[in-house]
């Protein structure tokens, strides 16, 4: 279960020069993603303003006859792709004279631990030390619920503050939803009709708003983790993350709000830069993210199973979002395929070969493993021809074998090695690798 933000970053080392766009390569990409069930999600790509490039794989909900496919119409929450809309609706109101990167939180919300010394500045550019109430180990058990506005202030003040103001950048949830809570405030009305009227409505965002409970007849889709087949998501009540991440969007429009913000039609060329002024690398609301020579500018998503990106690489006026309602392959491996077939960079389709391992062999598998250097214990168990893993206090997730004794779980990067006496295994997860034994 993902919180309201995860964000990835892909970084390559290279050279290559832009192409004429390989549809074919990225349509037959997309296609083996979604025969293999690794992907399910909608993508759109625009060059100069124009969209070059549609397609959805997947489809929106497996409760419904017949399951409504994933078109370029589908609507997508977001997650933390919103915070780019709230930095615009912000910026908004200081080119308004309503507010300054000055202003001090405690204008707003006094009990908020340090409030007189966090700035809006600080609350854009995740320096305030506002603990992110998302990483909360019990935040799942009030995901789901509708909250007030001031039971949302109270809980995220009862944190004691992660550090002083502006004396690092460390992310947090927090910072945004106190800022869509400001804009409520100075417009004296919902965040949702400000999004229109200042956003929407200007730059004609058809399918651009603050999410509700999903409803697929309005061409909302679902989310859904994977184990053994696609299983749908609990839904994330959109109190909760507001300013944060409630935005609902489709990949096309997503597009139109980037371009036109870099065409200044959002905010001006100043505040624009502020957007893209990098402080212990984070701007304010936008990261950069290089690919091989190219840099982009943007912000990536993840609520529920959701996940997002969109991001504008500003020498090549070329857009991109991608919003996936059900991932196994890895979100950032996805987002490499893609972006090599953009830039027409060499790129190997992965292979999703996977063996059947007998029962006996699985069953020997089994048992609880432990690590010196890891903090939590894994427990593998066997399901009919199928191996599980569970770490301490985590959900179990199932693990693909692709060869005798190696099982993968590519959703996180996982790849398990066991040892021939199925002892132990070696556990290697984004770079990082760690010895387990068998628990007798």
């Amino acid at each position: 279960m993902k919180n309201i933000f995860a964000f990835f970053c892909f970084l390559l080392v290279g050279n290559l020069q832009s192409q004429t766009l390989n549809t074919a390569k990225l349509d037959s990409f997309l296609n083996l993603l979604e025969k293999e069930n690794q992907a399910m999600g909608s993508i759109a790509i625009s060059q100069n303003g124009k969209i070059v490039y549609q397609k959805g794989i997947g489809f929106g909900d497996n409760q419904t006859t017949p399951n409504p496919k994933i078109n370029e119409n589908s609507r997508f929450r977001v997650g933390s792709v919103s915070k780019m809309f709230t930095a615009v609706l912000i910026f908004q109101l200081i080119e308004a004279k309503k507010l300054s990167l000055d202003t001090k939180l405690s204008k707003f919300f006094k009990t908020i631990p340090n409030s007189k010394k966090i700035t809006i500045a600080h609350l854009l550019q995740h320096r305030s030390g506002i603990f992110n109430f998302t990483n909360d180990e019990k935040y799942l058990e009030m995901a789901y619920t509708p909250i007030s506005e001031e039971d949302l202030v109270k809980h995220i003040a009862a944190y004691p503050a992660d550090f002083q103001p502006d004396a690092k950048a460390d992310y947090s949830n927090s910072n945004y939803v106190l800022l869509g809570l400001i804009v409520e405030k100075l417009y004296k009305k919902p965040l949702s009709e400000v999004l229109k009227t200042q956003i929407c409505d200007k730059i004609g965002l058809k399918n651009t708003y603050i999410g509700n409970k999903i409803d697929v007849a309005k061409n909302e889709v679902h989310s859904f983790g994977f184990l053994e087949k696609w299983e749908k998501s609990p839904e994330t009540d959109m109190s909760v993350p507001r300013g944060a991440g409630a935005v609902v969007a489709t990949p096309a429009d997503l597009l139109i709000f980037i371009d036109a913000l870099f065409a200044e039609k959002l905010v001006n060329k100043t505040h624009l830069e502020k957007m893209k002024t990098l402080k212990d690398g984070y701007g304010m609301a936008m990261f950069q993210t290089p690919f091989y020579d190219k840099k982009s500018w943007g912000h990536t998503g993840g609520i529920d199973e959701f996940s997002s990106i969109l991001t504008y690489f500003e020498k090549e006026k070329l857009a991109l979002a991608y919003c996936s309602n059900g991932t196994v392959y890895g979100f950032n491996d996805v987002l490499i395929g893609i972006l090599s077939v953009c830039f027409d960079k060499k790129y190997e389709f992965p292979s999703f070969k996977t063996i059947e391992l007998s029962e006996d062999y699985l069953k020997a598998c089994e048992g609880v493993y432990s690590s010196k250097n890891f903090p939590l214990k894994i427990s593998l168990t066997r399901k009919g021809k199928k191996l599980f893993a569970q770490a301490t206090g985590q959900g179990e997730f199932p693990l693909t074998a692709t060869e005798e004794g190696i099982f993968t779980f590519d959703a996180a990067n996982i790849v398990i090695k066991m040892k021939a006496d199925k002892s132990g295994f070696n556990f290697k997860q984004n770079g990082q690798t760690f010895d387990f034994e068998k628990e007798k």
